[in-house]
């Protein structure tokens, strides 16, 4: 179903943006506090770390396009997508929880058993709600502008989780008194909460009425892993600004997902403490909140393609330079994040704003139906990058020596410091090879060739 010419309401608007409550915060929170959770509260190593994240998230990648395919079937047949985002919506904040309550003194093969499980069940709660969701846009507004504005204010919202969670989780955390396991079970109980309660409003501005002009074939009834895993591939092979977009969001999504999980690593061994994460994430979230809409003028003026390459770029050589805090760590590194941060307000909001031109690009061309398996395989490509990155980030760490911790009070050494290799190791993940995944970003990217007029003229 694409949207036909009408007004975006302002409550279409807000409803829609407040789902980046949950999108944003899901996005955020495990992405900033999972890996150093496993490895400096439960003693399991780098490695293992990154493998327990990277495996949750491979589910995340296969369980995607079956996802999307289902969410199209569901518009097909029901006429809305609305039930999955609510169950998606609703079941999440109890796992998201379960994830950080591993108990102190659990060996820490066990540890990480727990959160593996507990966190697969969680990803596949967010799936339920983010792959219909990224889908809605092109159901809720028609043209090219009125798509830019729903998204800016999404990503406005958005921005502003990525602040909430990012500062206010780790804050949540040292509410714990010292005690790990009640800062995290805090943390995770409010921000379960809050997460699944935007992706509950935000589930009801999914349109319901008859359903879309889409005749079911046999091979959506039957409903196959090969049948939906197929569909994904079709809409790669169909779409050629598809592709490039995707593969350019999903580079970006490596080298954030990698500077997200590095945050804590960056605040407790490079600046020495653990509440400069927050203040990391107010120095990168407080003047994308500000720049956020002046990337909808840009993207009006020059293109949403041009100005998502200019923040790329922007927001690449703000990273690169902050490999100077091998030498010369201290707080003037929050200069270069608070540009990197007004940076990635034009990297989140522009692509998103382009997504739904494709989708509806690609329905006059190939026919409607397809917009939940665009969906899906978009939110695989993001989900593999912000894996990928934490991946990074963790053989990093571990061919630079990184020592692992546990919190549990029998155990701790006091004093405990990592060796200067592991140290380097941190920064390095934290700007020069972020920087260097950027720049190779841009070459999909350049191979974007949709404009205004291509999505305006077909509509």
């Amino acid at each position: 179903m694409i949207a036909t010419e009408q007004s975006l309401t302002r409550s279409t608007v807000a409803r829609y943006a407040v789902g980046s409550l949950g999108t944003g915060g899901f996005a955020t929170l495990p992405g900033l506090v999972l890996v150093y959770y496993l490895t400096d509260s439960l003693g399991v190593a780098a490695i293992a770390a990154g493998a327990v994240v990277t495996v949750a998230k491979v589910w995340d990648v296969i369980i995607d396009p079956v996802i999307g395919a289902r969410s199209d079937r569901m518009l097909a047949v029901r006429g809305s997508r609305r039930p999955m985002m609510l169950l998606g919506g609703a079941a999440l904040p109890f796992f998201f929880l379960l994830t950080f309550a591993v108990p102190h003194g659990t060996p820490a093969a066990l540890s990480a058993l727990w959160v593996f499980l507990a966190f697969l069940l969680t990803a596949t709660a967010f799936s339920l709600f983010q792959v219909p969701y990224i889908a809605l846009p092109a159901e809720l507004a028609s043209g090219y502008d009125e798509r830019t504005r729903l998204l800016t204010w999404r990503v406005v919202v958005l921005t502003f989780a990525i602040l909430l969670f990012g500062a206010g989780g780790p804050a949540l955390r040292s509410l714990g008194g010292g005690d790990d396991f009640a800062g995290y079970f805090l943390m995770a109980l409010v921000a379960g909460v809050v997460i699944g309660g935007g992706m509950l409003v935000s589930g009801f501005v999914a349109p319901r009425g008859v359903p879309a002009p889409v005749v079911p074939t046999r091979e959506s009834i039957l409903m196959t892993l090969r049948t939906n895993y197929a569909a994904g591939v079709r809409v790669l092979r169909d779409s050629q600004p598809f592709r490039a977009l995707l593969l350019t969001f999903l580079l970006q999504g490596l080298a954030t997902g990698m500077m997200l999980a590095g945050a804590n690593y960056v605040a407790t061994w490079v600046l020495h403490s653990e509440d400069a994460v927050t203040l990391l994430f107010l120095a990168l979230i407080g003047p994308a909140l500000i720049v956020t809409p002046l990337w909808g003028v840009v993207a009006r003026r020059i293109g949403k393609e041009r100005g998502f390459r200019i923040a790329s770029i922007l927001f690449g050589v703000a990273a690169l330079s902050m490999v100077l805090l091998v030498w010369a760590p201290g707080a003037w590194v929050y200069l270069p994040v608070a540009v990197a941060g007004a940076a990635y307000a034009g990297m989140q909001s522009l692509p998103m704003a382009m997504l739904p031109d494709v989708i509806s690009h690609d329905a006059r061309r190939n026919g409607p139906g397809r917009a939940g398996t665009f969906g899906g395989m978009w939110t695989a490509g993001e989900t593999t990058g912000m894996a990928l990155g934490a991946t990074v980030l963790t053989v990093v760490l571990a061919v630079t020596g990184y020592v692992a911790r546990t919190a549990d009070p029998s155990v701790v050494v006091a004093g405990a410091a990592q060796p200067a290799g592991a140290v380097v190791g941190i920064v390095l993940s934290f700007s020069v090879i972020p920087a260097a995944i950027i720049a190779v970003s841009l070459v999909p990217l350049g191979r974007y060739r949709l404009r205004k007029g291509d999505v305006d003229g077909v509509l």
